[in-house]
């Protein structure tokens, strides 16, 4: 007898077993305890009716212009991952052959950034590019600690250097790890740090730097080569050895393929470490991120711990412990399945059709592009002057239409400035960017036909930025 068989017999009334292919069925036609464990099984089918009809409330992931992350894979990659389900990346006794799949994507990684020697160097998956960008600023910390010390001098006020244009997660760790974060503001035209007010920040106590390849905010790069000119003369002069760590969540998938002569890796000599997001341009689902150091000399051996209790000695240097080994065979199936000419295709894809779309926004009328989609394919864009709606208004308007397209205002000292925002990814075609450039048309034409119409205040309407 089956399990089903058994709770149709056991649990359920003999009705509940006639009717549960269809509509009808009992657990369908009554309340079902949403906020505590119901107090009786049901069938596998209801179960999954009932949480399948749910879900079609969420916006449709394809039409979220506001997210980073990959809504779109091949069957093919769809199918390991379903199979991969089941497996710990963290139990690589158990699972040496996903492990040894985690290893070739780090050196495929490293190789791919210019790691002086990509085939020993050392890196790791995460959960994502929050984690990573941790790990690469732990260490940044250690190894600063561990100068300090070798000088006889107290470490205990660290500091970090940073645009107020980074992730959150890297306020996240300057708070849980008790590091002062200096931060340039964006100035008039400048919405990301540049090399000169970056290095006013610095002093002995400055574990290192960030710079983003492709800011949430605009897309923009941040400019690292610059960064690294400026701190080796820094560092000369003062003996500092203040290191960079890029937040590459993006652009670690994009600038090696369409833009291979930009600097901006491990070919710099400050850079000590990257991270990347995996479930971004890496072109998987959510959630992977990878961190990658330089040489093996800048991970401290104090951040690696040794278990034996999963079956043989394993060194670990994550902080979550047990996470899904799928996410990695999809990555390693992308590297193998598509190479570098097929990245390499994707990337100038997207990146053409963000150019595309982004010359069609500002032909629009109203609006002046911030940034075109040159960098990363990432584009905003801002009101030019006196209209009768906001870029929140518009944000909602074409939300009807199903596109989740963010507005936002920017951080200090930007505040007075609102911005909406379109990230182009693998799965949005030249043909969906012509059906949003419709819907935009369809909401200024009633705004057009709406002279009454008073613009909403930002701080009276949902938000709808994605910071991620």
């Amino acid at each position: 007898m089956t399990l089903h068989s058994k709770i149709d017999s056991r649990s359920l009334r003999p009705e509940d077993a006639v009717l549960t292919p269809t509509y009808a069925a009992r657990s369908l036609n009554t309340a079902v305890p949403k906020y505590k464990i119901p107090e009786r099984e049901m069938l596998p089918r209801t179960a999954y009716n009932l949480i399948h009809d749910e879900l079609m409330l969420d916006g449709n992931s394809r039409l979220n212009l506001a997210t980073f992350v990959t809504t779109w894979m091949e069957p093919e990659a769809r199918q390991l991952m379903t199979e991969t389900f089941d497996k710990n990346m963290i139990d690589k006794d158990e699972y040496p052959q996903t492990a040894e799949l985690e290893t070739r994507c780090v050196n495929i990684l490293a190789d791919l950034w210019h790691s002086p020697e990509a085939a020993h160097t050392i890196g790791c998956s995460t959960i994502g590019s929050s984690e990573a960008s941790m790990l690469g600023g732990m260490a940044m910390k250690w190894k600063w600690r561990e100068r300090m010390k070798a000088r006889g001098k107290p470490a205990d006020r660290p500091n970090l250097v940073m645009g107020i244009d980074v992730q959150i997660c890297w306020d996240k760790f300057c708070r849980y790890w008790e590091i002062e974060p200096r931060q340039v503001l964006m100035e008039g035209d400048r919405f990301c740090l540049n090399a000169e007010e970056a290095i006013k920040l610095c002093d002995e106590n400055t574990i290192g730097i960030v710079a983003i390849m492709g800011t949430t905010f605009t897309g923009e790069y941040e400019p690292v080569k610059e960064l690294n000119d400026a701190l080796d003369e820094l560092n000369r002069e003062t003996g500092w050895e203040i290191p960079i760590h890029v937040d590459a969540a993006s652009g670690g998938f994009i600038a090696p393929f369409i833009q291979p002569d930009l600097e901006w890796d491990f070919r710099l000599q400050w850079v000590k470490s990257i991270n990347t997001s995996g479930h971004k341009y890496g072109l998987v689902y959510p959630g992977v991120g990878w961190v990658i150091w330089r040489d093996r000399e800048d991970l401290p051996e104090d951040l690696i711990f040794y278990v034996n209790y999963l079956g043989g000695e394993m060194p670990t240097f994550a902080i979550n412990f047990s996470r899904p080994g799928s996410q990695i065979v999809a990555q390693y199936y992308n590297f193998l399945r598509l190479g570098r000419d097929g990245y390499r295709r994707i990337q100038q894809s997207c990146r053409d059709v963000a150019l595309y779309l982004s010359w069609e926004v500002a032909r629009l009328g109203p609006f002046e592009l911030i940034t075109d989609g040159s960098d990363i394919p990432v584009f905003c864009w801002k009101l030019k002057g006196e209209t009768n709606f906001t870029l929140f208004d518009l944000a909602e308007r074409i939300r009807d239409r199903g596109w989740l397209v963010p507005a936002y205002t920017m951080p200090a000292n930007r505040e007075d400035l609102t911005v909406q925002r379109v990230v182009v990814k693998e799965g949005f075609s030249r043909d969906m960017a012509d059906l949003l450039i419709k819907d935009i048309k369809r909401a200024l034409n009633f705004y057009a036909a709406q002279p009454g119409v008073k613009p909403r205040q930002p701080g009276k309407t949902r938000g709808t930025f994605k910071h991620c």
